[in-house]
């Protein structure tokens, strides 16, 4: 018997009225009388009595119809239960990201999460080293790559962002080794490289004026952490490639300036991925809503103070 058609029965024995009870229950009185006669084959008995001029339960009717209150209150009880439980913002959070995010964006955002959701607990991967899922223990990753790469990896994931990149110093860097312009002028400075699995990224990918520049950086430092880049940005002791994500904070408060805003660099995207569905909970639903909004927030004031235009950072659904 389905529940609905149980409905149908209570309301028809409060209303004593097949006519009434559709009309409350926004049916037809035919698909109500259909109803009435699924349950009663089911029975092999009839729920009510029927005159022209009245419908009261029969003696079968009367027997059945506390049980089957009984029986629609549990089952409710039931749904209500099962849904707080998937609504409800608890257990174990085991995420792997860069460790400049972990150290910054991230750390903040996890930090007020927290505190909202206290019955969370969190086992963080923080590493410029990609994870492995099922060696490093973990649940969830935060990864710079493009929706055909997660298909690639057999991955169920879901699109955080774009990342734009900017060319970036600090004032005293500029006032000491002048201000590049043009993309010939970049080999003259010192660039701070980010290197990863032995691979130094020392050449930069510039496009202007419907042409692309591939220049062959120098550089007196490289670094497996990406945050140290941005710190010695900070520093003056060089120039930087960067995510505007991870430099929003140092460019709207003048620690940083953005070089040759007339050159762009390929966009790239941020990517939330799982190995399998069954492990997206409302916990990282939520997260993946909160980072989506924060980094919004950067793009926004970006765009404001017009270090970013709005066309070189699309904004992602």
């Amino acid at each position: 018997m389905k529940i609905a058609d149980l409905q149908v029965l209570l309301k028809v024995a409060e209303l004593k009225s097949i006519t009434a009870a559709a009309n409350q229950l926004d049916m037809s009185s035919s698909a109500a009388s259909m109803a009435l006669k699924r349950i009663e084959e089911a029975l092999g008995a009839q729920m009510f009595v029927r005159t022209t001029r009245q419908l009261r339960l029969s003696p079968e009717g009367e027997r059945f119809l506390p049980l089957c209150q009984q029986a629609l209150e549990l089952l409710q009880q039931g749904q209500v239960l099962i849904h707080e439980e998937q609504q409800s913002i608890t257990g174990e959070v085991r995420m792997a990201m860069s460790s400049e995010m972990g150290r910054n964006l991230m750390r903040e955002l996890l930090n007020e999460f927290m505190a909202k959701h206290p019955s969370v607990t969190l086992r963080m991967h923080a590493s410029d080293s990609r994870a492995d899922f099922y060696r490093d223990g973990v649940d969830v990753a935060l990864r710079a790559m493009t929706k055909d790469a997660v298909q690639d990896l057999n991955l169920y994931g879901f699109k955080i962002c774009n990342i734009p990149h900017v060319l970036c110093a600090a004032p005293d860097y500029i006032r000491e080794h002048g201000e590049p312009t043009f993309p010939d002028q970049l080999p003259e400075h010192n660039a701070l490289f980010y290197k990863l699995y032995d691979v130094v990224h020392d050449s930069w990918e510039l496009y202007g004026a419907e042409q692309k520049y591939k220049i062959k950086m120098a550089s007196n430092r490289a670094v497996n952490d990406g945050d140290i880049v941005r710190r010695w940005c900070v520093d003056g002791v060089g120039i930087a490639k960067k995510s505007a994500i991870d430099v929003a904070e140092d460019l709207l408060s003048g620690r940083l300036k953005r070089l040759m805003p007339d050159y762009n660099i390929p966009l790239t995207e941020m990517w939330l991925v799982l190995p399998s569905r069954q492990l997206i909970s409302p916990a990282i639903r939520l997260i993946r809503d909160e980072l989506k909004s924060k980094i919004n927030e950067r793009r926004e004031k970006l765009i404001e103070a017009k270090i970013l235009a709005e066309d070189e950072w699309p904004f992602s659904e």
